[in-house]
């Protein structure tokens, strides 16, 4: 049975970076599209952009392509946008699918769901570079793609692009839960993942949100869109049918 997927990245990526599991899931008879959102687009400024404003882009993606019995995958924090996306989206929406990624209560904001030392750390960096953020490669090798090796490390990190900071900083405009929303919910729990820390989990503290939700592992760590990508596929995959 062909599904219609909209893959929806994480915080430095565009939607090319998708495109690895995007294939995988075309081999499976898939239609999927990977949108870029508002704040990472070569021209855009990331010094205005905000949560909002990524949030209306993927509407507009979505309500432009007229596509229907979607189902919206948010990694990481793409959480937060097709979180912010779904009450708008609803009649347009087959499931929701959060792969380790952030599920925001109403008023909250992304730095409301990370330790204290990243807030400090992206603080600086967003200080002294007009209020866009970058991962430290060192961060970025031991933390998100911690299952790759040095190569494919480095070559990931060279695609990665500055991030608008307005987006961790600007509180979620979301009415109600995400336990509320009338929608089938799935989680995606990469199991390698150590970019939060263990006392701050992606699941159960984040997924828990979702209410009644499908519960799916997969091989890989925050990154294994690069590092696992046919995994991850299938785990997508899963957590997305009926």
């Amino acid at each position: 049975m062909s599904d219609t997927y909209v893959l929806v990245h994480g915080a430095w990526h565009t939607g090319a970076e998708m495109e690895a599991v995007a294939s995988e899931l075309r081999a499976a008879g898939h239609v999927v599209h990977c949108p870029t959102l508002a704040g990472n687009r070569p021209s855009d400024d990331r010094s205005a952009i905000g949560l909002a404003d990524a949030v209306a882009s993927l509407v507009d993606f979505v309500e432009t392509a007229q596509l229907q019995g979607v189902r919206l995958v948010g990694h990481s924090y793409g959480g937060m946008v097709i979180s912010g996306a779904a009450a708008a989206l609803l009649p347009r929406l087959a499931r929701l699918v959060y792969v380790n990624a952030f599920v925001p209560l109403p008023g909250e904001c992304l730095n409301d769901l990370v330790p204290p030392h990243y807030t400090a750390l992206f603080d600086a960096i967003a200080a002294a570079n007009a209020n866009a953020v970058m991962l430290p490669f060192p961060v970025w090798r031991e933390a998100f793609i911690n299952d790759g090796d040095l190569a494919l490390a480095q070559s990931a990190f060279e695609r990665l692009n500055p991030h608008p900071y307005r987006t961790f900083t600007e509180p979620s405009a979301i009415e109600q839960p995400m336990a509320a929303l009338m929608i089938g919910k799935s989680y995606v729990n990469c199991v390698l993942d150590t970019a939060l820390p263990a006392s701050l989990p992606w699941h159960p503290r984040l997924s828990e949100r979702l209410g009644l939700y499908r519960y799916i592992e997969s091989a890989g760590s925050h990154e294994a869109w690069f590092t696992e990508p046919a995994a991850l596929a299938r785990a997508i995959e899963r957590a997305g049918r009926d």
